[in-house]
């Protein structure tokens, strides 16, 4: 019988010849071993094996699911592979009664002899989930044996090396494998033998409380600030201090005597910097006297310019004032037989001396502004010089002339994520030489790689840069180059690239510019392995890379 409507490739045969029988399902292509010999009528007719899912075709025969939706991809117009008739797929239903049937046959557990359980088809994942016999990995972290489901148990309770134990000395529970090594590094209970040879056993936590009255335990003299510098077992400190009485003694008179001179320099030195503290604040006093009469002069701005202005205005009421000064000398000559003008002459006088005394005062401000010019001038050049100071020191103090790197790159995630978005791609390290006098080298790191690592990988380089005795060298540079990322364990577990320079390459001839093309690795450690937990290449966002060149054979300025 036809259904009403083909559906999608995952739910294309609608149409049913019983109720569903969704509760129970077996794995298809696995091998069953079958109770009774499996009948033709339960075997697919394209793959021959027991029928999962079947479906009925429009010619009677029955195919797995997936290999009747296979011969519908094979051809535009499939053809049953038992009698050659098209398949119509509009025809093609499930056929829930031969799968109630197939999902209740009776096979054997696939663990048989040892487990002789018959179960239906149907049921057969659900047994092996509870099959004693299954094999099963041990679900403690870190362990990788496979145990037979019976004997999980015992092995987890008294085999597995990675089982929990109860430390004997701190009651703490702690993996067995590591349990030696809690003992003697960890354990705060873990007894140990004194360091001072005093004989006794001490709990670790309670050493350097006993080290502090260990009666063997040597300790510095009471009297060594004052010059005994001799060390004696606490046990016989106080027989050193009485037969050492009188050079103690001795020695905290000349110490006191010492001090008594330092105390009298002391004054002495008082005295000389009270008279110099007068001196600037007589000098303060003089120069506060002259700004108020700067102040006076200009008004109370505290900006050049705006006394500049203020001194060209008076300027040029002193000019006005000037040539009224000429027109009542004019008047003044005119009528001098007939009025008395001492007066006015005096007025006159005391307008021209304040007129001389602004132009002084401009002068002296045009002088001021130049030489504060020069003075900011100066200290922007002296700001630079220190900047750039700095910045050397710090390079020398890290820099290394034996041939090694060691590169700490901080921040991981920002400058990685900074490479992904294109915005930051590489890195470079501090220079390092070979020697004081040898070749200039460092290291180029891509967080996101580069090349063939590009988003998959740390691309890691080698780089050869122009130094100042490169005209003293041999060229091209050949030695021995070894790149690793370093392991933080402990367990030095490193990720090591090991090359020798290629004479003949352009990246390792004399440097024409700064530095030379970068070689090295583009592939050298992927993402997946740096970044996973269970290795500890990089601890609190900082990963360590180490640059190792062999010095072997080269000549040494």
């Amino acid at each position: 019988m036809a259904c009403d409507e083909p559906a999608a490739l995952s739910g294309i045969f609608t149409r049913q010849n019983s109720a569903s029988t969704n509760s129970l399902d077996f794995e298809p292509d696995a091998d069953y071993k079958f109770v009774e010999s499996l009948e033709e009528r339960y075997k697919c007719a394209f793959c021959h094996l027991v029928l999962h899912n079947p479906h009925q075709t429009g010619c009677g025969h029955r195919f797995c699911q997936q290999c009747i939706l296979a011969l519908r991809e094979l051809n535009a117009v499939p053809t049953c592979p038992v009698d050659k008739e098209t398949i119509k797929m509009h025809e093609v239903f499930k056929d829930n009664c031969c799968k109630r049937e197939v999902l209740n046959l009776h096979v054997f557990c696939k663990n048989f002899p040892d487990c002789n359980s018959k179960v239906i088809l149907g049921r057969y994942q659900e047994h092996l989930q509870q099959c004693l016999f299954e094999s099963m990995q041990c679900t403690n972290d870190g362990c990788q044996d496979q145990i037979l489901r019976k004997d999980l148990k015992e092995h987890l309770s008294q085999h597995c090396k990675f089982r929990e134990e109860m430390c004997q000395y701190c009651n703490t529970y702690v993996v067995l494998i590591n349990i030696k090594n809690h003992e003697k590094n960890d354990c705060p209970d873990y007894p140990v033998p004194c360091l001072q040879n005093c004989s006794q056993i001490i709990l670790k936590k309670e050493i350097e409380k006993h080290h502090a009255v260990c009666p063997e335990a040597e300790v510095d003299c009471p009297y060594k600030q004052y010059g005994c510098h001799v060390k004696v077992k606490r046990g016989k400190l106080a027989e050193h201090e009485n037969s050492a009485l009188r050079e103690h003694m001795l020695q905290i008179l000349d110490k006191n005597s010492r001090l008594e001179e330092q105390i009298s320099d002391l004054y002495k030195s008082l005295e000389c910097k009270e008279i110099k503290i007068q001196q600037l604040a007589d000098a303060i006093k003089k120069c506060e006297k002259e700004f108020r009469q700067y102040t006076q002069l200009f008004g109370n701005n505290s900006n050049l310019m705006v006394s500049t202005q203020a001194l060209a205005s008076h300027l040029d009421k002193s000019a006005r004032l000037e040539s009224q000064v000429k027109q009542l000398i004019q008047m003044a000559n005119q009528q001098q037989s007939k009025l008395d003008l001492r007066p006015l002459f005096d007025t006159i006088e005391n307008v021209r001396q304040k007129i001389a005394l602004m132009e002084t005062y401009d002068q002296r401000l045009v002088v001021l502004e130049n030489q504060s010019s020069k003075h900011d001038l100066q200290i922007n050049i002296h700001k630079a010089q220190l900047n750039k100071n700095e910045e050397r020191f710090k390079l020398l103090e890290g820099t290394c002339y034996n041939g090694k790197l060691i590169w700490k790159i901080t921040d991981y995630k920002m400058k990685k994520k900074e490479a992904v978005e294109g915005r930051v791609l590489s890195i470079a390290s501090q220079p390092f030489y070979t020697s004081r006098c040898g070749y200039r080298l460092c290291a180029r790191a891509y967080l996101n790689g580069d090349g063939s690592g590009k988003g998959t990988h740390i691309s890691l380089y080698f780089v050869v840069m122009r130094g100042e005795f490169d005209s003293l060298l041999l060229w091209p540079f050949k030695q021995k180059v070894t790149l690793m990322l370093l392991d933080q364990s402990g367990k030095k577990n490193h990720i090591v690239e090991v090359f020798r320079a290629d004479p003949n390459s352009s990246s390792f001839k004399r440097p024409e510019g700064e530095m030379n093309i970068a070689s090295g690795c583009p592939r050298f450690v992927s993402h997946a392995v740096l970044e996973n937990t269970k290795n500890t290449y990089i601890r609190d966002d900082t990963l360590f890379l180490k640059v190792v060149v062999d010095l072997t054979d080269l000549e040494e300025l």
